[in-house]
């Protein structure tokens, strides 16, 4: 299934690719950074990353911002509000935080693939309350509380 999702190419961000899917079967597309020089990211900092691009979701769609799993494995740096939403009724500019884990510094450049958007429906919810709620096997058993295997 296709969702059209109309994208405003922002001018810091006009030469830059559009997302794509890197495959045919990818979830996500890549987002990339549209900043005009390197950024450094120290350990442990956090940097909000221009994307140059805002986009118009249909009514019933989100957009999620989620790290990419080289950058976490290989260099520590993740989307810090992981996964971070995108309303249909935003039309803003995207941008990623990013936060640096490891215990180097890290070069974020011009076009760098930062980040994946994955765009999913929403099931938005109405709230019936009730004097109480039906029992069930776990009850109230939080963290942890289903054993360990």
């Amino acid at each position: 299934m296709t969702v059209q999702v109309r994208v405003l190419r922002l001018p810091h961000g006009a030469d830059l690719p559009l997302p794509a899917y890197a495959t045919p079967l990818s979830a996500g597309v890549d987002l990339r950074a549209a900043i005009d020089q390197t950024q450094i990211l120290p350990p442990l900092g956090r940097i909000a990353v221009p994307t140059g691009l805002a986009i118009a979701l249909p009514e019933g769609y989100e957009a999620q911002v989620r790290p990419r799993s080289g950058l976490a494995l290989n260099d520590g740096v993740t989307v810090l509000n992981s996964p971070g939403t995108v309303d249909a009724d935003y039309r803003g500019e995207i941008k990623v935080v990013l936060i640096n884990l490891s215990h180097r510094p890290f070069a974020i450049e011009r076009g760098q693939r930062i980040a994946q958007l994955v765009v999913a429906p929403v099931v938005q919810i109405g709230w019936q309350e009730v004097p109480v709620l039906e029992p069930t096997e776990r009850g109230d058993g939080g963290h942890g509380s289903t054993g360990r295997m």
